[in-house]
């Protein structure tokens, strides 16, 4: 019976109720059916951390919800997929690649044994190896300019395709030994759905570096920085690093924009953004070391996270309430955020301007009694030394 007691005790203290709410924001549904709001800085500065203590209520109701990271839904499946027939054509490198463990397929990345070369590649599609009809899939030019410090690329991407076999012609200096082996991946793709997080960075020029630097929230992740340089600005390859206020390194990565023809080749290759995973500092900073290098024109720096959709399903277009803000509230547990999937259309709600809850009234104070009455510990303490002195002294007398 005390276990019992004991665990409805244990539910009761970390069960929600509007009233131990701080913050609330309207939510108008956009249609009846599958809706989501996008959780913004508001929600970020004065929810939980792990946001486990959102709740949306219909009606003075709990209303179950899914949270969740829109990171994209691409489940890459990378293997090793052979290579076969490396010859030489009219002058040319020319391979298969057996496709056939594959159903479907959009790239193709090269092992290659070659350094400091550009070349074409022409990549056609086949079901039998030996016919004489093949159907153009797509072409790319593939390099390495490790001599130059701009790095190297041997993916041939192409739309997708369910060939058995591909023909690979490479018209470059790569010979056929030098072709080592392939790899790919499948899977349909869907990319990751980004918001940026609120704020501009300052830039300054510390000696040889470009420092970008933003104040932020303790609270909000960034997990990506977008860097924007000016498009005239070409050819080049530089090293950066994400740091905090006390100058720890966050993360690393390269900027880098590829536009030059080489060997009668054009190369066309970019990266223009720095992956990190960081949250709980109060600045970000992003180093990008110049080297011996003009710095880069920079036009705009902007950090970004992914999206976390609060998804529900609402019964009509009406208006809920997001209610957060409650430090001790245990994580909820509902069914539709087990059995959750995601429509082909969700519609966007409507969230409104954050408020203070004209309900908070704050959780009962479940601290020990001697932790909520210190004053009255301590008296009694003094009073009990002063009692024992007494006693003592008489005692001592007599």
């Amino acid at each position: 019976m005390n276990n019992l007691l004991a665990l409805v005790a244990f539910v009761l203290a970390f069960a929600p109720s509007i009233s131990y709410f701080q913050y609330q924001r309207p939510v108008q549904a956009g249609a009846a059916g599958q809706n989501y709001v996008v959780v913004d800085e508001p929600t970020w500065a004065h929810a939980r951390g792990d946001l486990g203590d959102l709740r949306l209520y219909l009606d003075g109701k709990e209303f179950p919800y899914a949270l969740i990271e829109e990171r994209g839904d691409f489940d890459p499946q990378r293997r090793g997929v052979p290579v076969l027939q490396q010859s030489t054509v009219e002058g040319k490198t020319q391979f298969l690649v057996d496709m056939a463990s594959l159903e479907e397929y959009d790239r193709v990345e090269l092992t290659l044994a070659t350094k400091n070369f550009v070349a074409h590649a022409y990549v056609e599609g086949q079901d039998d190896p030996h016919g004489k009809t093949w159907a153009k899939v797509g072409d790319g030019i593939i390099y390495d300019l490790s001599a130059e410090r701009l790095g190297s690329n041997y993916v041939l991407r192409f739309p997708l395709s369910k060939f058995r076999y591909l023909r690979v012609t490479i018209d470059g200096p790569v010979k056929p030994k030098e072709v080592q082996g392939a790899l790919t991946e499948s899977g349909k793709q869907k990319p990751p759905s980004w918001r940026e997080v609120a704020g501009e960075g300052s830039t300054e020029q510390r000696g040889r570096d470009t420092i970008v630097t933003f104040n932020v929230s303790e609270k909000v992740p960034v997990e990506r920085i977008s860097i924007a340089v000016d498009p005239q600005q070409i050819n080049y390859r530089r090293e950066v690093e994400v740091r905090d206020e006390k100058d720890y390194v966050l993360g690393n990565g390269e900027l880098s924009r590829i536009h030059m023809v080489r060997s009668g080749q054009k190369i066309d290759s970019e990266n223009q953004a720095i992956n990190v995973s960081t949250r709980g500092h109060k600045q970000i900073k992003i180093v990008i070391h110049n080297g011996d290098d003009a710095p880069l024109k920079i036009q705009q720096t902007r950090l970004q996270q992914i999206q976390r959709r609060v998804y529900f399903d609402a019964p009509s277009a009406a208006q809920f309430t997001l209610y957060y803000g409650d430090e001790k509230l245990a994580q909820p547990v509902y069914d539709y955020a087990k059995l959750f999937a995601q429509s082909a259309s969700p519609a966007q709600a409507q969230l409104g301007g954050e408020a203070t809850n004209s309900q908070y009234a704050g959780r009962p104070d479940d601290r020990p009694w001697t932790e909520r009455h210190p004053a009255v510990l301590w008296t009694a303490i003094v009073a009990a030394v002063l009692i024992l002195g007494t006693m003592a002294l008489k005692s001592m007398k007599s």
